[in-house]
């Protein structure tokens, strides 16, 4: 944000603008700011449309080129201030913010979604199966051998669909979690050692941790829950021998709203699944977190809805991507407080 005066002048700059601009705050005060944009610039013509219209201005999704050739993809918005005629502020909101806010909410709906969704099910579907199973344990009695195979086939089919409905079951439950401060290296330590032991043992792990990290505040249960769904995944997706890739940072967060309050906090702690898998479809990568989109023949779906479940109860928020060639599952974590 930079927050002009009347003649034009810089008066200030945060810290952000600086660092979006790449010219301190002395420089801008010093030189103005118009010298960073070419003459056709629609900054230019935003800020200039306000001051005479003397309107606020919003212009969204605009690729913004710098004196340099830098370009940028950013939401420019420019307003004026309240009681302080002829003073505007002027605002550079990065396109790289406002979707990681866009997938929150996306995200946060897919799973809204899925609990009506599971709710139906359980109720609509899960009682009548006991029956059925009954039913056909006791038609197995006195069939022949053909007959026990079809009752076999109902029993392992309701059996099927019992346990798809106990994992839908997992979305029904909006009670707020309980959260503690944990060490994620011994979340995702946990986790290898139950994949190595089963369903990942043919693959290599590689870890690259930063050990300096705080505590994140989770609850255990659930951060298992959720790597050891995105490491099945990385693992299923993995050529034979292929090697899994797990990595933690501290990374600048962003400030959201934490799922439930109103409070905002920041995701400096950032987990990352990678595997060397050909990735999703182009045509569901953004559909990766809605319930029953899979990219895999035979998968439920539920899994990474699941996912993105859990970390939005976390107040944070899990992306999708694909960088040279690998896949990358990354979940951003609020910290745990200081124990002051």
């Amino acid at each position: 944000m930079l927050l002009l005066a009347p003649d034009g002048r810089v008066a200030l700059a945060n810290s952000a603008a600086e660092t979006f601009l790449n010219v301190s705050q002395p420089q801008l005060v010093e030189r103005g700011w118009e010298w960073l944009f070419p003459e056709d610039s629609p900054v230019r013509s935003l800020v200039q449309e306000s001051r005479e219209s003397r309107n606020d201005i919003a212009a969204y999704d605009l690729v913004v080129e710098f004196a340099g050739g830098r370009r940028a993809r950013t939401d420019v918005l420019v307003g004026r201030l309240p009681d302080q005629e002829g003073w505007l502020a002027l605002s550079f909101q990065p396109r790289a913010v406002t979707s990681l806010v866009e997938k929150q909410k996306g995200q946060q709906g897919a799973a809204r979604s899925a609990i009506g969704v599971a709710a139906m099910l359980a109720h609509e579907i899960k009682n009548p199966l006991s029956g059925i199973r009954g039913a056909a344990q006791l038609l197995a009695e006195a069939a022949d051998r053909d007959g026990k195979e079809l009752t076999g086939l109902i029993i392992s089919e309701v059996d099927r669909v019992r346990a798809l409905i106990d994992r839908m079951e997992g979305f029904t439950d909006t009670r707020p979690r309980t959260l503690q401060r944990e060490n994620i290296h011994s979340v995702l330590g946990h986790v290898r050692m139950l994949a190595e032991a089963g369903f990942g043992s043919d693959l290599k792990f590689r870890e690259r941790y930063d050990p300096s990290l705080p505590p994140v505040m989770g609850d255990r249960d659930g951060l298992v829950q959720t790597f050891l769904n995105l490491i099945k995944n990385a693992v299923e997706a993995s050529p034979a021998g292929g090697t899994v890739t797990i990595t933690t940072a501290f990374r600048q967060g962003f400030r959201m709203r934490a799922h439930g309050t109103s409070a905002r906090v920041s995701l400096p702690l950032e987990v990352c699944i990678i595997d060397e898998g050909e990735g999703a479809p182009p045509q569901i990568a953004d559909h990766l977190f809605e319930p029953f989109v899979s990219a895999r023949r035979g998968g439920t779906g539920l899994g990474l809805a699941l996912v993105a479940k859990i970390v939005g109860d976390h107040g944070g928020i899990v992306e999708y991507d694909r960088r040279q060639g690998r896949t990358v599952f990354r979940v951003l974590l609020p910290l745990a407080p200081d124990e002051e």
